[in-house]
């Protein structure tokens, strides 16, 4: 009952979220190196199951933009950025509640982030509307956003194992103080999703808004049942459909004002409710079937 507790409660206390959104990179942080800390360091390695779904993401991306660039510009650029973002930081925490493969989905979250910071500025620039920084600019930025806050907590994780073995295997046998942890990020997260669209919406583009909504929901859905289904062609579904599905929404966001139309941004974040919802919901299965 947690989860979606805490998912209501954010959406009911969204006008205070301003106070408390600062928290969200420090619960990543602790989030990450509690998991990271049951994970050996030669265990990242990419193989052909990354480079399969960075494949199948690059192109479905390029599918939705086309799909969608003759109906409504700006509806193609929000759907785009959903599918085209790298997957969020504290997907590995999710993998791992789940049974998932953590070095798997560490490893496709390094590669696809890295990707993405390369190609993203290039590609952006190209389906933008408003491209307002320079190519060098923005790859640093991206690099800067999101690099330092997988590689940090990674590097504690595997100093304490070197140099502090008794601390870093308690912090190992207290894994589930990641779902505690997560779903304080939730609260907030969603809060901030919430306050972001109302504070965005006005009664002429309210359409506009409802179908990049919809648009999120159904690519969201998609990349989840794409992500297993490649996954379970390498046996491993859950860390597939959490690599592919679960984004880096704050990221996109971000992007969408920088390049996009400004109302764009509203797709990803309508899609922090939808992968969180579907998380939510995989979280609770599971513990059912434990």
């Amino acid at each position: 009952m947690m989860l979606p507790i805490a998912m209501i409660g954010g959406a009911l206390f969204y006008p205070w979220m301003r106070y408390i959104t600062f928290l969200s990179p420090y619960l990543i942080f602790v989030m990450l190196l509690i998991t990271y800390c049951k994970m050996e360091p030669r265990d990242i390695k990419p193989g052909w199951f990354e480079l399969k779904l960075a494949g199948v993401q690059m192109l479905l991306s390029l599918i939705v933009y086309f799909a969608l660039v003759f109906w409504d510009h700006t509806i193609a650029g929000g759907v785009f950025i959903c599918v085209f973002i790298p997957t969020a930081t504290a997907a590995p925490v999710i993998t791992s509640m789940l049974g998932g493969s953590l070095s798997r989905v560490t490893t496709y979250s390094l590669l696809i982030n890295l990707l993405v910071a390369v190609s993203g500025p290039a590609v952006l620039a190209a389906v933008g509307e408003h491209p307002e920084i320079s190519f060098w600019e923005s790859m640093w930025i991206i690099c800067t956003k999101v690099v330092p806050l997988l590689l940090m907590p990674m590097a504690v994780a595997f100093l304490l194992r070197a140099f502090w073995p008794k601390v870093h295997d308690t912090i190992a046998r207290h894994q589930k103080m990641s779902f505690y942890i997560w779903s304080v990020s939730l609260f907030i997260v969603v809060g901030s999703s919430v306050s972001f669209a109302i504070n965005n919406w006005k009664p002429e583009l309210t359409m506009t808004m409802i179908w990049l909504a919809l648009g999120a929901l159904v690519v969201c859905v998609a990349q989840f049942m794409i992500g297993r289904m490649v996954g379970r062609r390498h046996g491993d579904a859950v860390s597939g459909g959490q690599s592919l599905g679960q984004k880096n929404t704050l990221l996109a966001v971000w992007l969408a004002l920088a390049y996009l139309n400004p109302i764009a941004s509203i797709a990803p974040a309508c899609y922090v409710a939808w992968q969180n919802i579907i998380n939510s919901w995989q979280l609770m299965r599971h513990k059912q079937d434990l």
